[in-house]
């Protein structure tokens, strides 16, 4: 596995040279966390991706990884091919003034770099800082076959977290102690921990895209929705199902459930490298209100998963752009009844040449 992600990395840094080459940038500070170990490789030593681990610069034929004490030792063990910069009392702005010299240009990440830093690199240290002319997470958007695997290995976990909690959920659980049962089972079998917060939702509650669970008690005949995704190795997966607490199902959740689940098969199949963006989401979209629930669904379709659990592609009524092989993305489609609960169905879609793959291997489905 070392091997082959420091084969990676070459080729990745090599994909960003070139961006950098076309655009006549010639130094860049790279300071996302998900963009730093995509680029260098290093972060086993911070799996949850927070950015105190450091920044890389890329200047022409050299490559800096600027860090603290804390991770110098590790950072020369995962990340190899960089010239390791332990930043001193004079912090990360003391250590680029050495090494691009005042005033040079020198592109950041205008959508994460914190105004805060900004200013001080600039008024403290004399950095001619300038917006990179193009997005450095742009080729995360295809997934290599190793970033593939570890998706599949998250996902993998989080699936065999939810049976385990489909096998012991019922009445009377707080939402807190449903998703906590998650969280704890997605370390006990491998995971870092939850790749973003866990959603548990019940009842009423169920009718908010993104409840955060509580003390509420989950009653019979409830629909739960369920929100969740293990990391594993830095990779998100991200997966949402929609829990029927006792049987039978009434009239309106029969209808709701077999209305979202066809929409969610419908968009899968108009999967494909060159279809946009914004066709994907309205094979559900309209499906959803031919049935008379369109105002019900208010959020995207899905989005893409990798390093981070919401990155690019958004599938969406607005984005033009079109699909490619390799990318990794949400379908979510999903109904909402205020006051009665809602329903959320999520798959994770690889695409392929031939079309789309779904990468979930479970069948918490039900067949109204």
């Amino acid at each position: 596995m070392a091997k082959a992600m420091a084969v990676n990395v070459g080729r990745r840094l090599e994909k960003l040279r070139s961006l950098m080459r076309d655009s006549g940038l010639k130094a860049l500070l790279v300071t996302s966390p998900e963009n730093r170990r995509y680029y260098s490789g290093f972060a086993a030593s911070d799996p949850m991706l927070t950015e105190s681990s450091g920044a890389l610069l890329i200047l022409p034929g050299r490559e800096f990884l600027l860090t603290d004490s804390r991770y110098t030792l590790a950072a020369g063990q995962e990340a190899p091919g960089f010239e390791i910069v332990t930043t001193g009392s004079g912090g990360l702005g003391q250590a680029l003034g050495g090494l691009v010299g005042k005033g040079a240009p020198l592109g950041f990440e205008d959508n994460y770099l914190s105004h805060r830093l900004h200013s001080s690199l600039c008024r403290d240290h004399g950095l001619g800082l300038v917006p990179c002319p193009f997005d450095p997470s742009a080729p995360r958007e295809a997934k290599d076959p190793d970033e593939a695997r570890l998706i599949r290995m998250a996902l993998a976990i989080t699936e065999k977290a939810i049976g385990l909690l489909w096998e012991e959920l019922e009445p009377g659980w707080t939402e807190a102690r449903a998703a906590w049962f998650l969280d704890r089972s997605f370390r006990e079998l491998g995971a870092e921990g939850p790749a973003f917060e866990t959603i548990v939702a019940s009842g009423p509650q169920a009718a908010l895209p993104h409840a955060v669970p509580g003390k509420r008690r989950i009653r019979e005949g409830e629909f739960v929705v369920i929100d969740c995704g293990a990391r594993f190795r830095g990779y998100a997966s991200d997966i949402t199902r929609t829990y029927l607490c006792g049987q039978p199902a009434r009239k309106w959740q029969r209808e709701v459930y077999r209305t979202v689940r066809e929409a969610q098969l419908m968009a899968i199949a108009a999967i494909a490298p060159g279809v946009p963006s914004r066709e994907v989401d309205q094979k559900a979209r309209g499906h959803i209100a031919a049935a008379g629930y369109g105002e019900l669904f208010g959020h995207s379709l899905g989005h893409g998963v990798g390093l981070a659990v919401h990155e690019s592609p958004s599938l969406n009524p607005r984005n033009a752009r079109t699909l490619g092989e390799g990318m990794v993305v949400t379908v979510e489609p999903g109904i909402y009844l205020p006051g009665q609960g809602g329903v959320r169905l999520e798959q994770l879609v690889l695409v392929t040449a031939g079309g789309a793959r779904v990468l979930n291997g479970d069948r918490h489905f039900y067949d109204f």
